[in-house]
């Protein structure tokens, strides 16, 4: 077993971290060392549970209890033999991160004595306290009684001394309290509806697979910097500071050479990320200083939301080692790049064939069609939904500022597809193809794939961009939990692909031929989603103009776009393919609203904190300094002189009255206006009435604070500036 360790031993001054590993291993050599994968599982459990555990998987089954005690004897043996002591079920409630209870493998014996113990009931079901999570009205808090239950398709794996089990988490009555079980329902619901239409074109596919790849864009603050700014240990970003002379505009730190330091806790996290079978790929600078990015290899989606949950947890872990802090956040800088997390998405069968990349033949390149043109419908129907669940108050800094795409949800999918499908909704007709007719047109179909060779550009201001074999939904915030918005579009693609079949049947029932039967319904949502198709400049104001012409909606408000959840098309979406019941769907929505108001409260907090505790003092302290200055230049020199030299000081002494003035009104109106609105029972009116009533404040007292960080003295200045949290290595 190659286990690869660091040890960092710290320059006091520099506070570099110098890096001595053991010898040199190969990735492979320890790659899911630390998880509970197929291959541990053929060695631990018997053929017997194997083949059992892996029916479950692929066919979605429920494991019983017989089955799950032989799983958990393996699964405890191996733990064990890790040096594991404790085990937890590690679930995804409706906050910002994940949820874990440790508990030890310790049960009396018949002698009074200890022995380990593990059993298929705590494996396979848990029940931790529902109240304290976020439920919007779900669960009361004397309704105390939740339940983890184990999800096998995503592998147990090890963190220091304590066995993870990837697991759901539901309500006493039922209801879903976490991100898994609608992702886990949705990834369901598109693996039926695409082998149903696959069916049309290769009877083997039996299984298709949601895939994901998630780009993590971050932050690094140095440690030290980071502890002295109240707004970053708080809220994650920096709700005061003036611009940096230089920041990124030269693009001289995008691809850029990585520094040292730097290049030590990637080296380090990307180790520990490997271990628990992380499969990452890429790391590279990003366009802001001490902003970088790391993008895993695509995985089926429900692994990959786990992993990058998991992975952002590792992040932070090792960034301590380093003395970093890592920043998720998707705007913590203003003025500068922010941070997104773009989901790579596609369709992969059990055959191995990505249902969204064109193929060598014209069967394949009509299946190809399908499912891109079924894509782009479902997109078209439920934009409103897709941006809602990228939406937050982090994201609505980033999303919009010609460094990410904007609301509107439009597709890009390149000049080369975009004339093709053009050419289809021109060639296609209701009326009966001739035989040459339909050669032609295969023929033309199936050379899709030397049109599009090299000729897939990228168009980085699309929301939603097809990449040549799947579709990057860029519009993703850096600190967004993957399956909110995989769940989105995995059901409205779903319910898409069941349409598809449905009319494509229609047509057979009515003695269309096959081929010619799904080039009709091809052709008729090429033409029903022709309007969300758009390969120029999505920053620019014509655009803006033309997409509402065209029936695409731009909804910049956080509480606006989130109501799209409780609307009528919504609701029989997630009923339809039995994803989100109504309750469900009030509940989490009260959640998103609750914690956008929450988050608005303690920025506004923070920022009279920093205001009134901080810069207001210091800037009176410099103001002073500056009176006495005066005071000193008249007692030296005569009246005339004394109005030469002292007219600019005490023009600068009146500015700084002025900040200090607008500043200590606009706490005081900002905190009335937080109590009024606390007063507020309705989640969503409450909410609402934050975004109109408190946020405008926060920008506004800001404003003031880093006039007065120009003014004021630095050596005086009670916190560290944006030059010194950008560039510091």
């Amino acid at each position: 077993m190659a286990i690869i360790r660091f040890q960092a031993v710290h320059d006091a001054n520099s506070r570099k971290p110098v890096f001595t590993e053991a010898p040199s291993k190969k990735t492979s050599d320890y790659y899911g060392i630390n998880v509970f994968d197929k291959e541990k599982m053929q060695r631990y459990l018997s053929q017997e549970a194997y083949d059992g555990v892996m029916e479950c998987i692929e066919k979605g089954l429920k494991i019983d209890r017989r089955l799950a005690d032989k799983v958990a004897t393996g699964m405890k043996a191996w733990a064990l033999e890790m040096g594991a002591t404790h085990y937890s079920h590690w679930f995804h409630p409706l906050t910002d991160g994940t949820a874990e209870k440790h508990d030890a493998f310790i049960e009396y014996n018949e002698f009074g004595g200890m022995v380990e113990m593990f059993s298929g009931w705590h494996l396979a079901q848990q029940e931790p306290d529902a109240s304290s999570f976020p439920s919007g009205g779900i669960r009361n808090t004397f309704e105390a009684r939740g339940y983890t239950a184990w999800d096998p398709s995503s592998p147990a794996y090890i963190v220091g001394n304590t066995l993870s089990i990837p697991t759901i988490f539901v309500s006493y009555t039922g209801e879903a309290l976490d991100h898994k079980t609608p992702l886990l329902k949705a990834l369901s619901a598109i693996d039926k509806a695409a082998v149903d239409v696959c069916e049309y074109f290769d009877k083997n596919v039996t299984k298709v697979y949601s895939t994901l790849g998630s780009e993590q864009e971050y932050f690094l603050v140095d440690e030290a910097l980071y502890f002295a700014r109240p707004d970053l240990v708080m809220t994650d970003r920096t709700l005061v500071g003036h611009a940096s002379e230089k920041d990124q505009q030269l693009d001289d730190h995008y691809f850029s050479s990585i520094p040292e330091r730097v290049s030590g806790f990637m080296r380090e996290f990307e180790t520990e990320a490997y271990k628990l079978g992380i499969p990452l790929r890429t790391r590279h600078n990003e366009v802001a200083p001490n902003q970088y990015e790391v993008a895993p290899i695509f995985e089926e989606c429900n692994l990959a939301v786990d992993h990058n949950v998991l992975l952002m947890d590792i992040m932070k872990r090792i960034a301590r080692h380093h003395h970093f802090i890592v920043l998720f956040h998707e705007k913590p800088f203003k003025g500068i790049n922010g941070s997104g997390k773009h989901n790579n998405w596609s369709l992969m069968t059990n055959t191995g064939v990505n249902l969204l990349s064109p193929g060598n033949k014209p069967k394949t390149n009509i299946q190809f069609l399908s499912f891109l043109v079924c894509t782009l419908r479902a997109v078209y129907a439920h934009q409103d939904l897709i941006r809602a669940s990228i939406v937050s108050a982090g994201n609505a800094l980033r999303l919009g500022g010609n460094e990410a795409p904007p609301l509107i949800m439009s597709v890009f999918v390149g000049n080369k597809i975009s004339s093709i499908l053009d050419e289809l909704e021109v060639r296609v007709t209701s009326k009966k193809m001739t035989p040459d007719e339909k050669t032609e047109l295969k023929l033309d179909v199936g050379k899709i794939p030397k049109i599009l060779l090299d000729n897939t550009d990228r168009n980085r201001t699309s929301p939603f961009a097809f990449t040549g074999d799947r579709f990057e939904f860029r519009a993703v915030g850096a600190t967004t939990n993957c399956a909110a918005p995989m769940t989105v579009l995995n059901t409205a693609v779903a319910q898409q692909l069941v349409q598809f079949k449905k009319d494509v049947d229609y047509l057979i029932n009515k003695e269309v031929k096959k081929d010619e039967a799904i080039f009709q319904v091809i052709r008729k949502y090429i033409i029903d989603s022709k309007n969300v198709r758009f390969e120029g400049n999505s920053y620019s104001e014509e655009w803006h103009k033309e997409a509402k012409k065209k029936g695409l909606t731009h909804i910049t408000s956080v509480i606006d776009a989130l109501d799209a959840y409780l609307s009528a098309k919504s609701k029989r979406l997630f009923k339809s393919q039995k994803i989100l019941n109504e309750k469900e769907l009030e509940g989490r929505t009260d959640v998103r609203f609750d914690n956008y108001t929450k988050k608005v409260q303690i920025e506004s907090r923070v920022i009279g904190d920093i205001a009134l505790s901080q810069v207001v003092p210091i800037a009176i302290d410099y103001q002073t300094k500056l009176m006495d200055n005066v005071r000193g230049l008249k007692e030296t020199f005569g009246q005339s002189e004394f109005k030469k030299l002292a007219g600019s000081r005490q023009e600068l002494i009146k500015t700084i009255s002025e900040h200090i003035t607008n500043i200590k009104a606009k706490v005081r109106d900002m905190i009335e206006a937080r109590k009024t609105t606390n007063s507020i029972s309705n989640a969503r009116e409450k909410a609402s009435q934050y975004a109109a009533s408190v946020l405008p404040y926060i920008e506004d007292i800001r404003y003031h604070i880093d006039k007065l960080e120009q003014i004021v003295d630095n050596e005086l200045w009670p916190l560290p500036k944006y030059r010194e949290l950008l560039f510091s290595r």
